[in-house]
């Protein structure tokens, strides 16, 4: 459903739907099941300008709105949902660039992310701090024109094949509250005292890389303090995370969508007692619901994107289409998989890529718990009595 799009952008829509046909959905589960990262196919996307989508044009990106990212997030999540998270960290950190970079940080960093040259990664859960953000402990301390980063984060998107990192610190470790000693810092893969580490082996969210990081008295400008000033890293976070809701709440819609598609090709050709198990009255119910669901999840989506263009805080919108769509992802692999029956269980057909990728959806960006906490203290400001 392309009704907020113009025709131009439809056509960038179509472009991806028809590159993730052809060059995506035959390679993926081979692919996946060899953990393998997808070189040639992030390649082409960096060819086809998909790491620019959201950077200004002023600084070489394409501009789009955030109605036409969720539609291409989804195209390529049909294909494979790591394609969708490959590029989601990069765009939480060109977001925050933009706009809360200096203008210095933006012209060295925005136009290399834009071509692909740089890929970036978003640093925030440590091994003791996950949904609570502000009780992260990696510190960094002012040392003349530098500042001194200790410390190590968590689950980190494109560890390894990134090479820009957005690293959430604290600065005040006595500020209170606890968010106003927080700040973030742009730090490239080159910086002495910075390393990665290990792998992290995962249920699903294959062959997109998930790591450790280690700064161990790594040395980081202080021309690369994310707009200049202190204190300002959870407000800064906050906002980078309703992009990345909007790209997780789309690679929901897009899993879902790809599950759906399997399983009403699968239940017309199907036979049991003498015909199709489509025709049997228990799968139409499934494959109605389904259907529906995914029509919802897309339409909330889309809401929370507008909400996103607007300009402003869009935490209700971004909380909920994150929530759903994710639960949607879930529920629809899962009958899916049902659907399938034995098969579905079996490596041999991509159900069940689907069904071990969906839980990943449910945890990151926020867990759908705190989402909900999120949904509900927007309700109570939006209807306070009085």
């Amino acid at each position: 459903m392309l009704f907020e799009l113009s025709p131009e952008d439809q056509q960038i829509v179509q472009t991806v739907r028809r590159f993730v046909d052809k060059e995506v959905i035959p390679v993926a589960s081979p692919m996946e099941h060899r953990n393998e990262y997808p070189a040639a196919i992030v390649q082409q996307m960096r060819d086809m300008g998909l790491f620019g989508m959201l950077i200004p044009q002023q600084y070489g990106g394409l501009g789009l709105s955030y109605v036409t990212y969720a539609a291409i997030v989804e195209e390529l999540s049909r294909g494979w949902m790591s394609l969708g998270g490959i590029i989601n960290s990069h765009y939480v950190v060109a977001h925050d660039i933009a706009e809360f970079g200096t203008e210095d940080q933006r012209r060295r960093y925005l136009p290399r992310l834009a071509t692909g040259e740089l890929r970036a990664c978003v640093c925030i859960t440590e091994p003791n701090a996950g949904s609570d953000v502000q009780a992260i402990q990696l510190t960094a301390v002012k040392d003349g024109d530098h500042y001194v980063l200790n410390g190590a984060k968590m689950f980190t998107t494109n560890g390894r094949t990134g090479n820009l990192y957005l690293v959430v610190t604290k600065t005040d470790k006595t500020a209170k509250p606890r968010h106003r000693g927080m700040s973030n810092f742009i730090v490239e893969k080159d910086t002495p005292g910075f390393s990665v580490g290990a792998d992290i082996d995962k249920l699903g969210y294959k062959g997109v890389d998930t790591t450790s990081l280690n700064f161990d008295d790594a040395l980081v400008p202080a021309a690369n303090l994310l707009g200049g000033q202190e204190g300002r890293g959870m407000q800064q976070v906050l906002s980078g995370m309703e992009v990345g809701r909007i790209n997780t709440a789309a690679r929901g819609v897009g899993l879902a969508r790809a599950a759906f598609e399997d399983a009403i090709r699968y239940a017309q050709q199907r036979h049991t007692f003498g015909v199709p198990i489509a025709q049997h009255q228990a799968i139409q119910l499934k494959l109605a619901d389904m259907a529906t669901q995914i029509e919802a999840a897309r339409l909330l989506t889309y809401q929370a994107a507008v909400a996103k263009d607007r300009g402003g805080r869009a935490d209700k919108e971004t909380g909920m289409a994150k929530l759903f769509a994710t639960e949607t992802g879930h529920t629809v692999a899962l009958e899916a998989m049902r659907i399938h029956g034995g098969y579905g269980y079996t490596k041999d057909l991509r159900v069940e890529r689907y069904y071990r990728d969906a839980p990943l959806l449910m945890i990151g960006e926020g867990t759908n718990e705190i989402q909900r906490l999120i949904i509900a203290r927007s309700l109570l400001k939006e209807y306070a009595e009085g």
